[in-house]
C-alpha cells in the first residue's frame, strides 16, 4: 500500500520541485542586496500615499510611514509590467524577500492597478476590491508607492508595497 501511494505521489513530487525551483532572477537588479535610501516621488504618488494613510486613520487604523525602499521595489515592479506587457504579481516572492531581508520585515502584501487616471481612481478601485482593501487594512506598518506612466501608451501602472516590521 504505501509503494503504491509513493509511486503515485513521486511524479507529483517531482513537478512541484522543479516548479518551486525555478530562477526569480527576470525582475532582479543590481540593487537587490542594497538599501535605497532615495526616492523621488511624483505628485500621484505622493497623493495615493495620503488617502491610503487618510482612509485607515478613518477607520481607527495606524498611519503607515513611508520608506523609499519599498517604493523603489515597486518601481521595479512597475518598470517590468511595462517591459512586459503584463499586469500581475510576478516575482512577488523576491520583492518581499528583498523587504525581509535589507528593512526586517515580518509581512509583506501588495496592491497593484492599471490605467487608472487620478490617485483617487486607483483608491476607489483597490478599496472595492476586498483583497486589494484587506492589505490596506491590514497589520502593516509602513508603506512603499509608485506610480510609473509607460511612456508608449501613457498609461499608468500603480504598485504599493505594505510591511509590518
Amino acid at each position: 500500500m504505501k509503494a503504491k501511494m509513493f509511486r503515485a505521489l513521486l511524479p507529483l513530487a517531482i513537478v512541484f520541485t522543479m516548479v518551486s525551483c525555478s530562477s526569480d532572477s527576470s525582475e532582479g537588479s543590481s540593487t537587490d542586496n542594497k538599501l535605497v535610501t532615495t526616492y523621488n516621488y511624483n505628485d500621484t504618488e505622493l497623493k495615493l500615499i495620503t488617502l491610503v494613510n487618510n482612509y485607515r486613520a478613518s477607520i481607527g487604523l495606524n498611519t503607515l510611514e513611508v520608506i523609499n525602499h519599498i517604493s523603489y521595489k515597486s518601481e521595479e515592479h512597475n518598470i517590468y509590467m511595462i517591459d512586459n506587457k503584463v499586469v500581475n504579481h510576478d516575482y512577488f516572492q523576491q520583492r518581499a524577500n528583498n523587504l525581509i531581508e535589507l528593512l526586517g520585515a515580518t509581512n509583506v502584501a501588495e496592491n497593484i492597478a492599471y490605467n487608472y487616471q487620478t490617485p483617487e481612481s486607483a483608491m476607489s478601485a483597490w478599496i472595492n476590491s476586498a483583497a486589494h482593501k484587506a492589505n490596506i487594512e491590514g497589520d502593516f506598518t509602513h508603506i512603499g508607492m509608485s506610480v510609473t506612466v509607460d511612456e508608449a501608451t501613457g498609461k499608468k501602472y500603480y504598485t504599493s508595497m505594505f510591511i509590518k516590521k
